[in-house]
């Protein structure tokens, strides 16, 4: 038996970097998988990888209407929705001065309001299910502050918050919401350029003196999404190396 059988989830931000990790690991321990993604090409191909048990529903993490249309997609493919990770979301490194507004406010709507709506559209579905596990990807960056990365520190430690109070509303449901803190991880994110060398720097001052692996936040996010993990909610979950206890 698989830790998922029975169990479908959607996974936002699915075609690409730890979204797709998520996926394979998910659809290995039997569940069915939504791949939520505005990128059509590469999410399709993400689906078709992970065979028959996979489907690809090209949407705006942004838009309430799209969250509306994925939520219905994945009920007709594969029943109730019991697994949402909340996994978009982009990162902006610029000094406070340097960040616009527009800028400031893509970093917030991805990262932020995505998991909002994520969370109020997936909710009827898992009435049905009868149960449910949200998995909030937040970051080290939604624990301690830092320079250079205010929208994004803004928006994580929105997402904490968050999951706090829809963890206290949800329970009477059966619905679990916690989220996740990575700290730096070798994805394509991580490897972007102004980014990329920030990144080796960083990866001398953790106690562990090396980045994560994907499959290293996966595993803890597999975990969050199972009964596993039965009464833990509204908590945090940090996955980094020991970062936080030196910043």
């Amino acid at each position: 038996m698989g830790r998922l059988d029975g169990k479908v989830a959607i996974i936002t931000g699915g075609a690409g970097g730890m979204g797709t990790k998520h996926g394979e690991f998910f659809i290995r321990e039997g569940a069915k998988v939504v791949v939520a993604d505005l990128e059509s090409s590469n999410g399709q191909k993400v689906a078709d990888d992970l065979g028959e048990n996979a489907l690809f529903v090209a949407f705006d993490v942004t838009d309430e209407s799209s969250w509306e249309s994925l939520v219905n997609k994945s009920e007709e493919a594969f029943g109730p929705v019991s697994i949402l990770v909340n996994n978009a979301g982009i990162v902006k490194q610029n000094s406070i001065a340097e960040t616009s507004l527009e800028e400031y406010r893509q970093t917030i709507a991805i990262n932020q309001d995505g998991v909002f709506l994520g969370m109020k559209y997936v909710l009827p579905s898992m009435k049905k299910a009868e149960n449910g596990s949200i998995v909030n990807i937040s970051s080290v960056a939604g624990m301690v502050g830092g320079t250079a990365n205010l929208a994004y520190t803004a928006s994580k430690f929105a997402v904490r918050g968050m999951t706090k109070a829809a963890a206290a509303e949800f329970a009477e449901f059966g619905i679990r919401v916690n989220s996740v803190h990575p700290g730096v991880i070798r994805t394509p994110m991580t490897e972007q350029e102004g980014i990329k060398e920030m990144v080796q720097e960083m990866a001398k001052d953790i106690p562990l003196k090396r980045i994560a692996e994907p499959e290293e936040i996966t595993n803890l996010v597999l975990y969050l999404a199972s009964d596993e993990s039965s009464y833990s909610t509204g908590t945090e979950f940090v996955a980094d190396g020991g970062l936080i206890q030196v910043m």
